[in-house]
Parts: structure tokens; sequence; C-alpha cells
């Protein structure tokens, strides 16, 4: 109930507060197994792609986050696990008796939707940077589990990194055809990477500029 209340709080601001365009929205998956995997350049990125979705399937999809941050203190992890719904991962330094992924593998099994960044942190607005290859494990692991791009623009200068005050400006939402599995890591990657090029170019000829 918490997240329901939390995210229409967060459709009426994306609303108002900001320009938002969303080209391809009905190839988001609203259910699993799935994977969205998205550039990261704010804390918006996740809010505003959680408020994409149907109210009624927010519970089953889960922000990948790490643990390091959002779980840092009692408050900011109660937040993020019962507002937010994230699935925490362990960055470099920590037990490596244990797969970091492990809390993504389970939900998947359970049909969950999984929205992650593959850069691993924020980076300059609508500048990416080298993409890490947990998602290619994911898909591996689940390759019947469709891969969807998503290319934002914007939303790094909506929310600049270090503020908490909401800034009014256009964003867009670039949503890529889903990616399967092809048997290689390096393909897949290569493949998102291709991927992500082709949609921060669409940008370049939108036509609502």
């Amino acid at each position: 109930m918490l997240q329901k209340i939390f995210y229409i709080f967060v459709k009426i601001a994306v609303l108002f507060l900001l320009g938002l365009n969303v080209r391809r929205k009905e190839w988001l998956p609203s259910t699993g197994p799935a994977i969205i995997v998205a550039n990261h350049n704010s804390h918006l990125d996740t809010m505003v792609l959680m408020a994409l979705m149907p109210l009624s399937r927010l519970k089953d999809i889960k922000p990948v986050a790490a643990a390091d941050y959002f779980f840092s203190s009692p408050w900011k992890a109660w937040v993020s696990e019962h507002v937010l719904g994230i699935i925490p991962v362990e960055r470099g330094g920590a037990d490596k008796s244990e797969d970091p992924l492990e809390g993504c593998y389970n939900a998947l099994t359970e049909g969950k939707v999984l929205i992650l960044f593959p850069e691993g942190s924020r980076g300059e607005p609508e500048q990416m940077t080298d993409l890490k290859k947990g998602v290619s494990f994911l898909s591996e692991r689940f390759p019947d589990a469709p891969v969807v791009p998503v290319f934002t623009h914007g939303l790094g200068k909506a929310l600049p990194k270090g503020s908490f005050l909401l800034v009014p400006f256009f964003c867009d939402i670039f949503i890529g055809k889903p990616i399967s599995w092809p048997g290689d890591r390096t393909q897949f990657m290569n493949a998102l990477k291709e991927r992500f090029n082709a949609l921060s170019a669409e940008k370049t000829f939108a036509p609502w500029e």
C-alpha cells in the first residue's frame, strides 16, 4: 500500500512538473520474468520507470540497486525495501562466497520484472559509460526473459546528482526492442551496447524538437 501511495505521488509529479515524452511505452514489460535495463543519470530514473508501470503490477516490479548506498542505514533500508521495493546488490569488497546476483535470480524465478542500470552508477547526463556484465549473467540464467533497453534523456537535468530539488525539464524515454540471449556473453553485451547507441541517436531526430 505504501508503495502504491508513493508512486501515485510520483505519477502526479511526473505529469505536472516534467514534460515527459515516452516512445513505445507498449514495449515495457509489466509481467515477468523480464529485465529492463536503462542508462543512469539521476535518482529519478528508477522512479519514472516505476511510475510508467500499472499500479496493479508494482509489487512485481523490482529495481536493483547498490546495497552499500540504499541499505547503508536502518531508515534507508526500510524505505528501499518497503516503499521502493529494491533488490540490494553488493558491490566490490563484499563477501565473495555469495553470488551478489542471487536476489535477482530469485526474483526472476518468481516471475518478477527487474529494473537495473548496467553502468553501475550515475554518470553525466546522457553520457553513457561502459556497461557492466552483470545483466549478461541474468540473461544467460534466464534466456527466455526479454531484456528491454531504455534510454532516458533529460532526467539528469531534472534532478541533478547531489540535488534534492526537482527542476521542471522536458524529458524523453526511448524504449527499445527486447534483446534475447544469443548464447554468448560478448555477443550479448555488444548487442546491448548497439541498442543503446541506436536509442540515444533517436534523440537527434525526435520530431517534437
